[in-house]
């Protein structure tokens, strides 16, 4: 393939995005090229494939290297065509990627690179991502080369900064090339690329600044001097981003951890907050909730396969049978056991404890002791990255799932006909049913309401956590601690308090690096302040209280 054919292949390659910016079949035209075609043009054919980002290149160069790359000439064939070895006696044309079984008339020869082809392959395999369509993959391969302080890489990375169209990839190609530029300048260049990551806050850049700063300690020169005097800035700058960034992530996590605090507790709110019920089987509702979304997983991936689209919606589907499956099953615990022990605290928790134990004996007997597999949809896998801060779609979805659920029951409690029974029912039962309401069925349903949303928590836990007969046991101590500390009643209480529980737990992790030492001092605060304040910090007053 002669120069005017390569720059057509390019030409054409680039000119189509909808095909992407690296044409696969473009990319293996040029690769038949470098393996069948003349010796005395490999070195243009490997400067075009630096200008593709496709997989392909890749793999047959590491075939080439192994000895599973052929030639291959027909019966009458004027020119060889390139093979990749497929086993078997399979082989696969490189130009077309089409499998072919070679006719035994033909001439089928391995082809092995020479040494000085090896280096500029080994070289093409460096830089081969810098051309990749994948914004991710192309800033992860220039920050790698300039952490390399390799000079061979710096004039690429310098060729292909003017290309990039991101804001995001041209920031990781100026800060890869400052890196390179601290071994491999000139002194005013080592000055500006210091000068540069300190604009840039470039957090991959501190410790060569250090690096650098030490090799220059005790030197006279003062361009060296003025170089220490800017790495010093630069490293100042640098730690003052570090530690916004390093707040920040802990203020998510916090965020975070409480709104999982927050959907595991409302429900609680609901049955012990309002009710005065003491739901020791409430760990167990949430595991109903997750062992829901199990279940509902199977039946689409029977129905629709674990690969297709159809499957990418059955956490969707699972929320509200989590939220029915777990409000029928507190129905049922409320008109066979509950509705006998109003009023009666210490019976009621020791039902519900020994209704635990039938359930989690039931999960083991149906679902075994271990753990079940529960997978994520892809598009509440991964994570986004907000200035050095990977916030993952699971956690951001909890977070609003959290908000969802303190807004609807809020409505419900406070906007309909069906709230206002339940608050007349749970200030005072008597006086509720002598005004008409029937406080039998609001009881039913309120504890049904509070099981359905520890539903809702095990369906969500089971996407960041495992599902498993005992899964609710973790947070049961944590919800009763969260509806405690926010007021016995008071649902933005709980919202509240699980908040602050949160945040003040990873913030005291940061600062021990200890999460042991962390939930200690939460736990021994939590005491402290029950002790100034017994009611919580919305202590609720109602006939039902003061009785």
């Amino acid at each position: 393939m002669n120069s005017f054919w390569l720059a057509a292949v390019l030409i054409a390659c680039l000119a189509f995005p909808g095909a992407g910016r690296a044409d696969e079949l473009a990319a293996r035209k040029v690769l038949d090229a470098l393996v069948a075609g003349p010796e005395g043009q490999r070195a243009g054919e490997v400067a075009a494939l630096a200008e593709f980002g496709e997989q392909v290149i890749l793999e047959v160069v590491e075939a080439w290297r192994v000895g599973k790359v052929f030639t291959y000439t027909a019966p009458g064939a004027a020119s060889p065509i390139a093979l990749l070895d497929q086993g078997g006696g399979i082989y696969q044309a490189i130009a077309s990627g089409e499998s072919l079984t070679p006719d035994p008339a033909g001439t089928l020869e391995v082809s092995r690179p020479d040494r000085s082809l090896r280096r500029e392959l080994k070289r093409l395999v460096d830089i081969i991502d810098l051309a990749s369509a994948n914004e991710a993959i192309r800033i992860e391969a220039a920050l790698k080369l300039g952490k390399s302080q390799n000079p061979d890489y710096l004039p690429e990375l310098r060729e292909r900064l003017p290309k990039q169209t991101s804001a995001k990839t041209a920031r990781a190609f100026e800060e890869a090339i400052a890196i390179s530029q601290l071994v491999n300048g000139t002194p005013q260049e080592v000055s500006s690329a210091i000068q540069s990551l300190g604009r840039l806050k470039s957090l991959p850049a501190k410790g060569f600044l250090e690096t650098l700063l030490r090799s220059l300690d005790g030197s006279t020169d003062p361009n060296k001097l003025q170089q220490v005097d800017a790495a010093k800035v630069a490293i100042k700058e640098i730690n003052a981003h570090q530690q916004v960034m390093e707040n920040f992530g802990t203020a998510f996590r916090g965020l975070s951890l409480g709104s999982v605090l927050l959907v595991v507790c409302f429900g609680l709110a609901v049955t012990f907050g309002l009710m005065g019920v003491i739901n020791m089987a409430h760990g167990e509702f949430m595991a109903i909730g997750g062992y829901t979304v199990y279940l509902v997983q199977n039946f689409f991936a029977r129905q629709f396969g674990d690969s297709g689209t159809a499957f990418e919606w059955y956490f969707v589907a699972a929320i509200p049978c989590a939220f029915l499956a777990a409000a029928l099953a507190g129905a049922l615990l409320e008109r066979g056991v509950i509705q006998f022990l109003y009023r009666r605290p210490l019976e009621s928790l020791l039902a519900t404890w020994g209704v635990s134990m039938i359930l989690q004996q039931l999960f083991r007997l149906q679902f075994g002791a271990a753990n079940v597999q529960v997978s994520s949809p892809h598009w509440l896998s991964g994570n986004i990255d907000v200035s050095g801060v990977a916030m993952s779609y699971s956690r951001l979805f909890v977070i609003g799932f959290a908000v969802a659920i303190m807004v609807l029951t809020w409505l419900l409690l406070t906007k309909t006909r069906l709230g206002l029974h339940v608050r007349a029912t749970m200030q005072n039962r008597t006086m509720a049913a002598s005004l008409g309401v029937p406080s039998a069925r609001v009881n039913m349903m309120t504890f049904a309401f509070g099981s359905g949303l520890a539903g809702l928590a095990g369906a969500f836990l089971s996407q960041i956590g495992n599902v498993g007969p005992s899964m609710g046991q973790a947070y049961i101590v944590d919800s009763f601690m969260v509806v405690v500390i926010g007021g016995v009643g008071n649902l933005v209480g709980a919202a509240v308090s699980s908040i602050g529980i949160g945040s003040t737990d990873q913030i005291l992790q940061s600062a021990y690096n200890d999460p042991v030492m962390g939930k200690i001092t939460v736990l021994v605060a939590i005491i402290l302040f029950l002790q100034w304040r017994p009611g919580g910090l919305f202590p609720s007053r109602s006939r039902s209280l003061d009785d």
